[in-house]
């Protein structure tokens, strides 16, 4: 085994799509062009559809932090009470970001595992009729959660509040129905399951928040999404572009088109299924089995190993880079992505590498197992899809 391709199996970065790859190579033109702004209106164009909404869906030269900070700044006043979900790492960001810019936040606390139920969001509603604003994942990637987004969605539309959803491992992996279930801010990132690099946020905005935006009050200049909301208008971006993203953007844009959204949630959704059984298969426990995420899922180690080792075993024996734990949860669990460029074949691998990994290091483990059990599930969607 003295060769060993690098596969990325993390929630984001993730394995990019080949076309876009090559795209980037045509990153030298100027971003004050007509050739430009073209592609940019292609790409606005493209998000907005692969988004499913009618809202404008403006892009930003920034990781996903980056569209959570502007869904912050953007739309709220000093001191603002609002509700705020946290259930791990990425939770926690959004209280983080509520205090840093001044706003009141009321959280709603659940263990990492599990998720913020809609009850207790309602509740805070009536206790807090003032709120202005609801923040929640749609997946936890740091537990490898899910969210239930139409529910808390129906319970915030009947109120002055606007729901800002945290959807940049959501979008992709799991159905959204930004305009149906009324989600005013929805943030994207590019790498995630749009198979490009990362380096781009995208921030849906309904019409609700953006009469919330005329209120706020909040200090902004390079995330102020008015001013790029005119530019966009114009088919530009207010700052400079990333000229190689959008080029890669277009790209992947272009290949999800034609796909169709829902079938690449759908590719998310059984790949978790399978991925979900083949860790059954191996007597492992999932962490978050109440509401497992599409993006990614957990897997609590063996009783006595750190999930670190587990981890790097993955590195070194098999050049594949999975995720480990994050905060109180390192060396507890460990996390397999399968969003985006990603398929059955790519699963396989990672399954029996774990088989492997598991057996060396003495845990009792049937070899080939959690890849029958992923065999099984590739085998009856096909009979499925044939006897439809």
């Amino acid at each position: 085994m003295h060769i060993k391709k690098q596969r990325l199996l993390t929630a984001g970065p993730t394995p990019l799509l080949p076309q876009a790859l090559r795209a980037m190579m045509g990153s030298d033109i100027y971003h004050r062009t007509e050739d430009f702004r073209a592609l940019y209106r292609e790409v606005l164009s493209g998000l907005r559809e692969v988004f499913g909404t009618a809202n404008e869906v403006l892009c930003l030269v920034a990781s996903g932090t980056g569209g959570l900070e502007a869904a912050v700044s953007n739309f709220f006043r000093a001191g603002d009470e609002v509700i705020v979900c946290s259930a791990g790492k990425f939770g926690e960001r959004w209280v983080d970001l509520a205090r840093a810019f001044g706003l009141s936040p009321i959280v709603l606390e659940a263990p990492y595992g599990e998720v913020v139920s809609p009850e207790r969001v309602g509740d805070a509603l009536k206790q807090h009729p003032d709120a202005r604003g609801v923040f929640i994942q749609a997946s936890e990637t740091s537990t490898g959660a899910e969210f239930d987004v139409r529910a808390i969605a129906g319970l915030v539309r009947a109120t002055p509040a606007i729901l800002v959803v945290d959807a940049i491992t959501g979008l992709g992996t799991m159905p959204l129905d930004i305009d149906g279930w009324g989600l005013d801010v929805v943030v994207g990132g590019s790498q995630k399951a749009f198979m490009i690099p990362p380096g781009l946020a995208f921030v849906s905005v309904s019409e609700k928040a953006w009469q919330h935006a005329a209120a706020a009050n909040l200090p902004r200049l390079y995330f102020d999404l008015t001013r790029e909301r005119k530019s966009a208008a114009a088919g530009e971006s207010t700052w400079t572009a990333s000229t190689s993203l959008i080029l890669a953007l277009a790209e992947a844009l272009r290949y999800i088109r034609a796909m169709g959204m829902d079938k690449l949630v759908a590719n998310a959704q059984s790949l978790a299924a399978a991925t979900r059984t083949a860790a059954k298969a191996l007597d492992l426990e999932l962490f978050a089995p109440a509401c497992p995420a599409s993006a990614v899922t957990a897997i609590r180690a063996p009783k006595g190993m750190d999930s670190s080792a587990i981890v790097r075993d993955f590195r070194e024996q098999f050049g594949s880079i999975i995720a480990n734990g994050q905060g109180a949860m390192k060396g507890k669990i460990f996390r397999i992505a399968h969003l985006g460029y990603f398929d059955f074949s790519d699963l396989f691998a990672v399954i029996a590498q774990l088989e492997v990994i598991l057996a060396s290091r003495g845990v009792s483990v049937e070899l080939g197992a959690g890849v029958a059990a992923i065999q099984r599930a590739v085998l009856n969607a096909r009979v499925a899809s044939v006897t439809k």
